[in-house]
């Protein structure tokens, strides 16, 4: 049921980065497939909270298919956010829950350097900033899609055990680089 339902989000995804007439025109002849075993290898080896499996050249725009994983988190005074300026976000969470924030009003915003391996191979340009008032706070369980349009902060600021989540990006403007294959499954 995962693997299926991650299969979809990939489609939809990619169905609703470009418009029919320009996906007919510069579509790839092939598919890629992001298997279960793929996403539970990755997650697995993850070194950071945020993985890129792969980055795919799907014709006008880039996609990005990554997993990540936030370990248990008490709500506090600061909640940090992060915002993509150039990429949407959309989460399936495939395990465990956490409160989730987004949008509103946020101070102390640093953007992260373009060197930074988020930057590079993650998400493209990104700011860090610090949540004053979010727009919205939210439980998100397993089997939750949350789609997080480009530019809009968010954050998580309680997870009571742990949250693991697929991430599909469509990029748009190619800021990620095509091609990419996370270095545990890369044969």
């Amino acid at each position: 049921m995962r693997a299926t339902t991650t299969g979809l989000l990939v489609a939809l995804a990619l169905s609703a980065a470009a418009p029919a007439s320009l996906q007919a025109q510069t579509a790839p002849a092939t598919a890629t497939d992001v298997t279960a075993e793929e996403i539970a290898t990755v997650l697995k080896n993850l070194k950071g909270g945020d993985e890129e499996i792969r980055i795919v050249d799907v014709g006008r725009e880039n996609l990005g298919v990554a997993v990540l994983r936030r370990g248990a988190l008490k709500p506090g005074p600061a909640v940090t956010a992060l915002n993509h300026v150039q990429l949407t976000e959309v989460y399936y969470v495939i395990s465990g829950s956490g409160t989730l924030m987004t949008g509103g009003d946020v101070t102390n915003i640093k953007p992260l350097p373009p060197t930074h391996n988020l930057v590079t191979t993650v998400v493209g340009p990104t700011n860090t900033a610090v949540f004053t008032k979010p727009a919205q706070t939210r439980l998100v369980k397993q089997g939750d899609v949350v789609v997080i349009p480009a530019g809009v902060y968010h954050g998580w600021s309680d997870v009571p055990d742990h949250v693991e989540y697929v991430s599909i990006r469509p990029d748009p403007v190619r800021v990620l680089p095509a091609g990419y294959i996370n270095p545990s499954i890369r044969k």
